[in-house]
């Protein structure tokens, strides 16, 4: 990977240039140039190849805890988080788990996902997700986000989060302002209309971000921008 903003390198470390410190909330995503976040079979995974498996892997080498939304883990692809020995290797921590927020729980509580991983759920209090799934519960009637994150990271110690969408759960967490930094990938492919997906949905005002680095490998662009959010 060639770090082409701040202070150009030849070669550098994407597990040393992506390491934050304190408490942080990350958005990853992929889009083709044309904007779409998923290619012409709906998935996000055959867009970005090689060059964005190795930064996806390195984000969540890096994180406490993994965020997605119920939509994302109704397609069936998500199973308990796994890494590669060399990343396994720089940790301290076993894998981060995943994080899955639903409200209507809408969810196979059968699967892989939920019987064999680590994994935590939030949703609303009055909702009763099964015995054996570890749950955090924020707001009623509704999940409340702010309150979820607060006791993410303060209450259940994972202070580093990484929300991997998809573009609902990305669009609630940027409209609460609850995002520190979006790091996008920016895949060498057109999509069309066709099969375009939004990377955000809707916003009630427009949002301007600070650009903080870029990165590219394998004709792929790896950027980075800050919120400017109040740090709490």
């Amino acid at each position: 990977m060639r770090r082409l903003l701040p202070d150009p390198a030849t070669e550098v470390d994407p597990y040393e240039e992506y390491g934050v410190s304190g408490p942080w909330l990350r958005v990853g995503m992929v889009a083709s140039l044309d904007g779409s976040v998923t290619d012409e079979e709906r998935w996000s995974d055959g867009l970005g190849g090689r060059a964005d498996q190795r930064v996806f892997r390195t984000l969540r080498a890096l994180a406490d805890g993994i965020m997605v939304g119920a939509g994302t883990v109704r397609t069936g692809r998500l199973g308990p988080p796994r890494l590669p020995a060399a990343l396994a290797a720089r940790r301290d921590r076993p894998p981060a788990p995943l994080i899955v927020v639903s409200r209507s729980l809408d969810l196979d509580f059968g699967a892989p996902l939920f019987t064999e991983g680590d994994t935590i759920l939030v949703t609303s209090d009055d909702a009763r997700p099964p015995a054996h799934v570890r749950a955090v519960s924020a707001g009623e009637g509704d999940i409340d986000l702010p309150l979820a994150i607060h006791r993410l990271q303060g209450e259940h110690g994972f202070g580093h989060l990484l929300c991997e969408g998809g573009p609902a759960l990305a669009t609630s967490l940027l409209a609460e302002d609850l995002v520190d930094e979006l790091c996008l990938t920016i895949a060498p492919t057109l999509i069309g209309t066709r099969h375009h997906t939004r990377m955000v949905g809707d916003l009630e005002h427009r949002r301007d971000l600070a650009l903080d680095a870029v990165y590219a490998d394998e004709d792929v662009l790896f950027l980075r921008y800050l919120t400017g959010r109040p740090r709490p």
